[in-house]
């Protein structure tokens, strides 16, 4: 294990190769970092990753201090909860092990500990109010383990966390172009989600191919740890870009649909909650999204398509919304997603409870290639209730 190290790539703020959680030490105490709020959730807590990261942090000296209560699918009152934490213990350097529930915890708990407010300060509009950032934050290094690093992951949490990863990718492509976005009245309130983008298509177009050959793979056999680290790294790439573009409506309309569930548990996960994973709640969306917002922008339509291995021959623009969501079906199908909303207890009566949750989060479904209305979101949902018979 020692030796694991050498072949670890260290490139810019990225850290990727077997060894590289062992240097989170090393890398924290150059950034000047003594005490140290390790986030993670309960089940992660009791995993090998934790456990290395640990030695790490107190081999180079750091006082680290573990937070395990991070809830898979945060609410407020997690959020807060951390936050207390890290305010009271006075840290300055974070490490998040886990998947994107503890990473958000941990950023949120950086952000409110470094920067007091009310919760709803800087919480995007028109839920909270938008307030910019007043400065820099503490350092805080991310360990995700939804791909390669765990090596005992489920097969459905792996299946959740690589569509996830396959969406950020599709509405980072498909996203309204950055040229069409309103101007901010200053630089310093420019969003972070600019829409689609020279840059962030480069990294959507390498992490959409990645998926298409490792992700069926990855799902299938826990094993074949080429496909796991290589999703791992299709994860990284896709965050880059949708971390500049901006996801869509896929995103936006899987917050009701998370925090509306009613009894749904999925395979491989053991929560003491009913559960909906955010890569499940985004790709059940996915497919009635993008049959619709195809007209805006065919040809990037039909080229996911493409990336992804569909079948595009004989294929037109007018083709395009039934190709790319047909082909994400195919995927869901292989991977055993649920049949749809349905499949996991909503119905039409759900439908326009779930348009008025989706309604306030302006930060995605704005940055959509079509302006959405009510109307609108409400034959999305109906149209996302089954996908096969």
């Amino acid at each position: 294990m020692a030796n694991e190290a050498v072949f670890t790539m260290d490139a810019s703020s990225i850290k990727y190769g077997p060894g590289a959680t062992r240097e989170v030490g090393s890398d924290l105490r150059a950034l000047g970092a003594t005490r140290v709020m390790l986030v993670t959730d309960p089940g992660v807590a009791q995993l090998e990753p934790v456990a290395v990261a640990l030695e790490s942090l107190r081999a180079a000296g750091i006082d680290a201090v573990v937070y395990d209560q991070a809830r898979v699918e945060p609410t407020d009152g997690s959020f807060k909860d951390a936050i207390r934490f890290a305010t009271d213990g006075g840290f300055d350097g974070f490490v998040a092990v886990g998947g994107g529930s503890s990473m958000d915890t941990a950023k949120a708990a950086n952000l409110y500990a470094t920067y007091p407010a009310d919760f709803l300060a800087y919480v995007n509009a028109p839920i909270g109010r938008g307030e910019p950032v007043p400065g820099r934050l503490r350092p805080l290094i991310a360990i995700p383990t939804t791909s390669g690093t765990s090596r005992d992951l489920p097969s459905m949490v792996a299946a959740c966390s690589g569509f996830d990863v396959l969406s950020h990718a599709i509405e980072s492509y498909t996203a309204l172009p950055y040229r069409e976005r309103e101007a901010p009245a200053e630089p310093r309130l420019r969003p972070a989600y600019q829409g689609a983008n020279p840059i962030s298509d480069i990294w959507a177009e390498r992490t959409i191919l990645m998926v298409s050959e490792f992700f069926v793979r990855a799902v299938k056999d826990p094993g074949d740890h080429e496909a796991r680290a290589q999703m791992m790294l299709a994860a990284t790439f896709a965050g880059i870009g949708f971390g500049n573009a901006g996801v869509h409506l896929p995103h936006g309309m899987s917050y009701p649909v998370s925090g509306m569930v009613q009894e749904y548990v999925p395979p491989g996960y053991h929560p003491d909650h009913a559960l909906v994973p955010h890569g499940m709640s985004v790709i059940l969306n996915a497919p009635s999204v993008f049959r619709w917002t195809a007209s805006a922008n065919p040809e990037r339509h039909l080229q996911a398509a493409t990336w992804l291995g569909g079948e595009v021959r004989g294929a037109g623009p007018q083709d395009a919304g039934h190709v790319l969501s047909s082909t994400l079906i195919e995927l869901m199908r292989k991977t055993d997603m649920p049949n749809g909303l349905r499949a996991i207890g909503f119905d039409e009566g759900d439908v326009d409870e779930l348009v008025t949750g989706t309604l306030p989060q302006h930060r995605v479904t704005k940055l959509a290639p079509r302006p959405v209305t009510p109307e609108d979101l409400r034959g999305l949902f109906l149209g996302a209730l089954s996908y096969w018979e």
